[in-house]
């Protein structure tokens, strides 16, 4: 007899349905064909267990599972649950009747449990899109599936529930969420908020400039000033996720398999946080079967490097395209897989490797060039993929002791949410523009014109202060978004002149 079954295969953040055809014939072999890996093949194994510990016979006869397409590998143990339906209904144990109005996926254990899968969220939308009435998924997936509307997401614990909902209707239960609700309540969570941070109204400001404008910012103090503390609360003040972006964030994580059983949906922005000994392939992504790394985890949210000169140069260097392109490629021989990475990156570092380089009170140790030294395990081109250079200084007592309250985050937010607004506006025209940070030449000569005395004030400062000439671009871009800040259609002169202090790092001479 021949049956068929669905699962998908992911591939990136998308699923290809695979089609699970078995045949049961005269013979004692098992074959399961198709392009399947190692732990595919080990499923007859997990199968045999599970069918005797649940009083089900595998058939003695010649088993063929074919999974097509044939040409695309399937990967992982996520089949499992996929082929025992199918050797069960080709044996005439389970019902056939409906069998092809569901997807199936999940892993089974040797006693019949099913365990937890990766991808299950972009399998569900797939699935939805193919026309399948419903979807058959572990228990710990239902909650992140069940957030796609239009399809039935069914919950099973154990192979016996599965086989029960197809020969009696019971034995499952379907998972619904009120997505919107559940979106809505948990938009606003804040685990850290500016109101905690004494002092440092300037880096505050800096913060919210980056925020507001998209830009990538690299905060420069000693040791203790506080440039952790801030950077951990720059998702607080950005604006909250729109639905399809919590969608695509949640379908990152997923494929990850980083989601969690009580929570189907991301809310909150990522805030990555990976340490320096991290590999380039953990951060940009990769492996044999292509995981997502640290820049698409972050995709919608925030990267922070600590201590970014103890990044190993060849990990940094990796950044540099993703930063520009917003998404990352990774090829292999057989085929490519591409993720989402748009990230803001906020980054932190001592002035130098004792850390007092230019402290009001301590003095640097650091021999003479070894500040300079330092620096440049950054590159220029990735350091002219930074908008906001900031330096921070200590915290005088006097403000660590002061018991009023700070500014809290959610009225910092309310000013971000005003010039996000103002920039979506203006580029509804432009598909994929959607900050100032992502504006191009072509862009800063329409939106970001000078009057004679803003033009007089940024060329000084270039001859005086020594700047690069690659930090032009940079503060016209922050420029206009502090403009947008202060509501204001033109660029002023105050604005490029905030704007000119946020790139130390292109002085000459910073460094001595």
């Amino acid at each position: 007899m021949l049956v068929k079954t669905f699962g998908y295969a992911v591939h990136g953040i998308n699923a290809t349905k695979v089609t699970v055809e078995v045949s049961i014939g005269k013979g004692v072999n098992f074959f399961i064909v198709g392009l399947p890996d190692s732990a595919v093949k080990e499923s007859q194994q997990r199968l045999v267990a599970a069918f005797r510990n649940n009083v089900y016979k595998i058939p003695s006869k010649q088993i063929t599972v074919n999974m097509a397409p044939a040409d695309i590998r399937k990967e992982g143990s996520a089949y499992d649950l996929t082929i025992a339906i199918g050797i069960l209904a080709a044996s005439e144990i389970v019902n056939t009747d409906s069998i092809n109005q569901y997807a199936i996926m999940g892993e089974l254990a040797l006693d019949g449990e099913i365990r937890p899968i990766k991808g299950c969220l972009p399998i569900t939308i797939k699935a939805k899109e193919d026309g399948f009435k419903g979807i058959i998924l572990p228990a710990q997936n239902a909650n992140e599936a069940a957030v796609v509307e239009g399809i039935e997401v069914y919950s099973a614990d154990n192979l016996k529930q599965v086989v029960e909902f197809f020969n009696e209707g019971i034995g499952l239960e379907r998972t619904t969420i009120n997505i919107g609700e559940t979106f809505l309540n948990k938009l606003n969570d804040v685990r850290f908020d500016f109101a905690d941070v004494k002092g440092q109204e300037n880096i505050k400001r800096a913060l919210e400039i980056a925020a507001a404008g998209g830009h990538n910012a690299i905060l420069i103090g000693p040791p203790g000033s506080g440039k952790t503390m801030l950077s951990k609360r720059m998702p607080s003040i950005l604006p909250p996720l729109t639905l399809e972006e919590a969608l695509e964030t949640t379908k990152i994580h997923s494929v990850a398999g980083r989601t969690m059983r009580q929570s189907g949906l991301i809310t909150e922005r990522p805030f990555r946080n990976p340490h320096h000994t991290i590999s380039d392939v953990a951060l940009v992504g990769g492996g044999n079967n292509p995981q997502p790394g640290e820049i698409s985890l972050a995709h919608n949210g925030v990267l922070f490097l600590d201590e970014l000169p103890e990044f190993k140069r060849a990990v940094l260097e990796v950044m540099r395209q993703p930063l520009e392109d917003r998404t990352v490629t990774i090829s292999r021989a057989r085929f490519n897989v591409e993720y989402p990475a748009s990230f803001m990156l906020v980054a932190s570092m001592n002035p130098c490797p004792c850390g007092y380089y230019n402290h009001p009170e301590k003095e640097c140790v650091c021999a003479p060039g070894i500040v300079q030294k330092y620096l440049t395990k950054i590159s220029g081109p990735l350091l002219d993929r930074i908008d906001l250079h900031v330096e921070v200084t200590p915290v005088p007592f006097n403000e660590l002791s002061n018991k009023q309250s700070s500014e809290s985050s959610s009225l910092i937010r309310e000013r971000v949410i005003a010039a996000r607004e103002i920039q979506t506006k203006r580029f509804a025209g432009l598909p994929g523009m959607y900050n100032n940070a992502q504006m191009h030449s072509k862009e800063l000569k329409t939106f970001c014109s000078l009057n004679e005395a803003g033009n007089t004030l940024l060329k000084n400062a270039m001859e005086k202060l020594g700047l690069s000439a690659r930090a032009y671009d940079r503060i016209l871009k922050v420029g206009r978004t502090i403009a947008d800040l202060d509501k204001s259609e033109d660029i002023l002169p105050n604005h490029i002149a905030e704007a000119i202090q946020y790139r130390s790092l292109d002085r000459d001479g910073w460094a001595g």
